[in-house]
């Protein structure tokens, strides 16, 4: 309610945010302001709300399909850190130091580089110069960044939450209108149901009014069968007869409806998205644990573990699966195509 109030008190700032968005962008598009192509194969995820759109699960796939035949790299800005500059990700890394989902992305995959920038051309002048036999980079977040330009643009929008129903900062979630979304070679809709007819995929699709060059795939989040930490594996029905969820993510809603369908008990202690967890978030969580496992997400994780050092703390590890065969085929074909 009370950011509701905010929104609405805000609304007439609005049009001023929207005047500055496109202005930018113009400027972009009429050379002014200059938007360098990356020196080598790169592909770039981002999107045009503030979060909470699946688009680091997009790059984990990414990595996960792409690394075993290329030397990948990605490049974030690391959102939340408390660093500045660029920074390269190294055995002393933490989330702290280079953000949350970069250090996952470094933790889950060891052989791939991790680099992290405010200013993204920093950022690939030092990775050319450190390791120049990376020969695919993947842009983490990097919509709105127009100084550089990736090879291939996936956009990532949710199927609740599409992007073309929402509103402009900061009476919506939009950070960007809704145009840019035709920056975009690759629109993946993410957190889809199960299923979806034919039917509601088409009237998504013309909501979305692609253009000629854009191809569109819908996916959903495929839950592990088990929970995880640095040490131990458990099935996720282990954890009864109650657990503790905690989690500092933009829009848990999904979780926690896949945890009620599976018959999960639970109580729920939530935080705002990429959250530091202090002392006194530390001794609140304990309080509330009573003796029980605390479930998290693999992001939250990565911050959590190293203070609380607690065996009962797991991870429940997700990954992006495309509605159908097909679509997951034809998705991986454009990426094979593109980054050759």
């Amino acid at each position: 309610m009370a950011m509701n109030l905010w929104r609405i008190l805000l609304y007439p700032f609005t049009p001023i945010y929207w005047a500055v968005v496109v202005v930018r962008n113009k400027l972009f598009d009429w050379g002014v302001l200059k938007s360098h192509l990356i020196p080598m194969p790169s592909i770039g995820v981002g999107n045009l709300s503030v979060g909470g759109t699946g688009k680091s699960v997009v790059i984990d796939y990414l990595i996960s399909y792409l690394k075993n035949n290329h030397r990948v790299a990605v490049l974030s800005r690391g959102y939340g850190r408390q660093t500045t500059g660029v920074v390269v990700a190294d055995v002393n890394s933490t989330a702290s130091t280079i953000g949350d989902e970069p250090f996952q992305f470094f933790s889950k995959h060891k052989n791939t580089t991790v680099v992290v920038a405010e200013k993204r051309i920093s950022g690939i002048k030092r990775l050319k110069e450190m390791n120049p036999t990376v020969d695919l980079l993947l842009l983490d977040d990097v919509m709105q960044h127009r100084y550089v330009r990736p090879s291939q643009m996936i956009l990532t929008t949710t199927y609740r939450a599409p992007y073309f129903s929402d509103s402009l900062l900061p009476l919506g979630n939009l950070r960007e209108v809704k145009s840019g979304a035709e920056r975009a070679d690759i629109l993946v809709v993410t957190k889809c149901p199960d299923k979806l007819s034919d039917e509601e995929m088409n009237t998504f699709s013309q909501s979305l009014n692609l253009k000629h060059h854009q191809k569109l795939f819908f996916t959903k989040i495929k839950y592990s069968a088990t929970v995880q930490n640095k040490k131990h594996k458990k099935p996720l029905n282990e954890l009864q007869p109650s657990s503790l969820l905690v989690t500092g993510i933009a829009n848990p809603e999904p979780l926690t409806e896949y945890l009620m369908s599976v018959q999960l008990k639970f109580d729920h202690l939530t935080f705002p998205d990429h959250h530091f967890f202090s002392l006194k978030d530390i001794q609140t969580i304990k309080k509330m644990q009573k003796g029980r496992v605390i479930l998290t997400t693999e992001k939250d994780f990565t911050r959590l573990e190293p203070l609380m050092k607690d065996e009962n703390l797991f991870f429940l590890p997700i990954e992006m699966e495309f509605l159908t065969q097909t679509m997951k085929t034809q998705f991986d074909s454009l990426l094979v195509k593109k980054d050759h």
